[in-house]
């Protein structure tokens, strides 16, 4: 857990540092706010096609690997992104980062799906993810340093250096199945999913697996628009809205970053406090998702009303701790509906996400030139949130996916 503790902060730190650094890049290539919401967005694009891609691979050959290739793979993007040279470069390094860090959480819930207890899912899902927004914490603060000290692009150099770090110590560190680690004992191995089911060459029934996830991921789609807003566009939304310099912009952002940390620990907690209590997956999962989404959304109202630097810092901050509480219980979801394809059930779920990431940006960047206002993309996140929670219902966690439901397998490649 801590190895994906690690390399969720990486991740997260690698792909949202260049939202911190675009007062640096955006001024030097001379681009407009649509131009940066595309070098935002490049990233989503073959970060989407992985997810499912990525999930197979890591439930077929195993997270060791899945990590090592991926590791090495978005490492080298963020070299190549402190050394771009245009608008073109940018992007290229970028479609690089999205290849290499688009199997990393299918591989992540591969691993824990293998080394975590039914009743502890959700906390594992929160506590990775709480290190992933420790990620987007930091990064501000991390990148304006590093900018005033030695220029933007050192600050990808420095990521980058971490990044190859962590490869090396996962690659010696992680054991692929609980069994095979020296110090694991028979009552911990009794706790875990049989080594039969992990080991298994599983055939995917596809089509049934794609229907079983489509609320899930549709779910994951709201939530993910609004992360991604706030991930791409928050740091220059207190630098251009409130006219604030670039270390209180980088203050701001990040306090909001670090309200999102608590909430996917507690979420995660939460969860499988409820599950332990009610011995329901439907309000442990379903029902929490939808409460912490309606939560989000009136958390988010007063910006339409209300032009404060102050007030936005508590809205923003309440509006992304309730969607981070969706984490821990979203995460799970998928473990729980199909728990031998826990690698492949996540990375279904995960292109919802994937997908905001690629519009999101982009569409909140043209509302910003067109408008000239700041606030108008977040009506749009309240309006996803809505409807998030209005899919919650279809979700059915409780209702456990089948390998075979009368037919043949069909084809891992079908």
């Amino acid at each position: 857990m801590l190895l994906l503790c690690c390399m969720y902060f990486m991740t997260y730190l690698d792909r949202v540092n260049v939202s911190s650094a675009a007062a640096g890049f955006g001024r030097e290539f001379n681009l407009s706010s649509t131009q940066i919401g595309l070098v935002f967005s490049a990233f989503a694009y073959p970060y989407l096609i992985f997810q499912i891609i990525g999930g197979w691979v890591s439930d077929r050959f195993g997270a060791r690997r899945t990590l090592i290739a991926c590791g090495l793979v978005w490492a080298a993007a963020t070299i190549l992104t402190g050394m771009a040279v245009g608008l073109a470069s940018l992007l290229a390094a970028r479609l690089l980062l999205g290849l290499g860090e688009g199997a990393t959480l299918p591989a992540a819930s591969t691993a824990m799906s293998r080394w975590v207890a039914r009743g502890k899912r959700g906390y594992a899902q929160g506590i990775t993810h709480a290190a992933a927004r420790i990620g987007n914490a930091a990064a501000p603060a991390v990148v304006v340093a590093i900018m005033a000290a030695r220029g933007w692009r050192a600050s990808f150099f420095v990521c980058a250096g971490v990044s190859f770090l962590w490869v090396v110590v996962w690659m010696l560190g992680y054991t692929e199945y609980p069994k095979d680690h020296p110090r694991i004992t028979q009552d911990e191995l009794a706790e875990l999913p049989g080594e039969e089911t992990a080991r298994a060459q599983l055939q995917i029934p596809w089509r049934r697996l794609l229907k079983r996830m489509a609320p899930v991921t549709l779910v994951y789609f709201c939530y993910g628009w609004t992360l991604w807003l706030f991930l791409s566009w928050l740091p220059q939304y207190f630098l251009h809205n409130y006219g604030l310099n670039l270390k209180e912009s980088a203050l701001f952002s990040s306090s909001v970053f670090f309200a999102g940390v608590i909430g996917d620990t507690l979420g995660g907690l939460v969860t499988d406090r409820v599950l332990r209590r009610t011995d329901s997956l439907r309000m442990a999962r379903s029902r929490m998702v939808g409460v912490c989404m309606a939560a989000s959304l009136v958390s988010l109202v007063p910006l339409l009303f209300l032009h404060d630097a102050d007030v936005s810092l508590v809205c923003l901050s309440l509006g992304f701790f309730f969607a981070e509480m969706t984490i821990g219980p979203m995460w799970a979801v998928p473990m729980d509906i199909a728990p031998d394809y826990a690698g492949t059930a996540c990375g279904i779920m995960n292109t919802g996400s994937a997908l905001a990431a690629i519009i999101s940006p982009v569409a909140s960047g043209f509302l910003i030139d067109r408008f000239g206002n700041w606030e108008l993309p977040f009506i749009g996140s309240m309006a996803l949130m809505g409807i998030g929670v209005i899919f919650t219902y279809a979700m059915r966690p409780e209702a456990r996916f089948e390998r075979f439901v009368g037919e043949r397998p069909t084809s891992a490649l079908a």
